[in-house]
């Protein structure tokens, strides 16, 4: 079966640490490891999606000079892995891009560290996934993905538990370890 798992960072709309939504800025370390997670794990493609259009920029350029310019050079297994971004400026955008592809329903999961009653287990993730449609998985960077947001998603994942109360991963962890669950 070919493989049918997206994933998108969401910097709009995500939440600050007072839960009101706002737009956060692109780091380019979660370009770096994000795509190296997703090529080790096997998604199809990663979606950076901002509203920003300098952050648009920096995106393409950090992409652009990891597999075009001297650094695919350097670092072809880096190069691999970045060629698996795409930028788009809206999750709708990413979203038609894939069913585009597709031409069948895309089902839409969001994550987050906090508990919903609704939550799915990564077991019926598991199910979805190998059903024909494609999924995309939804990660939040700043405080996270913002209610609105996880509203309009098909699914929401269980969040990620650790020991005792602390919970908030930085998004390149929560990806890492979600894709692991996801694909072993």
């Amino acid at each position: 079966m070919e493989n049918n798992l997206y994933i998108a960072l969401i910097h709009s709309p995500v939440v600050n640490k007072h839960g009101k939504a706002i737009g956060s800025a692109l780091t380019t370390i979660d370009l770096h490891d994000i795509a190296r997670a997703a090529k080790t794990f096997g998604v199809k493609r990663f979606y950076v999606v901002t509203p920003f259009e300098d952050q648009q920029v920096l995106a393409q350029k950090i992409i652009e000079h990891w597999t075009d310019g001297v650094g695919g050079e350097v670092n072809p297994d880096r190069k691999k892995a970045l060629e698996l971004i795409r930028v788009a400026s809206t999750f709708e955008d990413a979203c038609s891009d894939i069913t585009n592809e597709h031409k069948i329903k895309l089902v839409t999961i969001g994550t987050s560290a906090k508990e919903y009653g609704n939550s799915a287990s990564i077991v019926k993730l598991k199910k979805e996934l190998n059903k024909e449609n494609p999924c995309i998985v939804a990660f939040g960077t700043a405080w996270g993905l913002s209610e609105e947001f996880i509203e309009n998603c098909d699914m929401i994942l269980e969040p990620i538990k650790g020991e005792g109360e602390f919970n908030h991963l930085s998004v390149r962890s929560a990806v890492s370890i979600y894709l692991d669950r996801i694909c072993n």
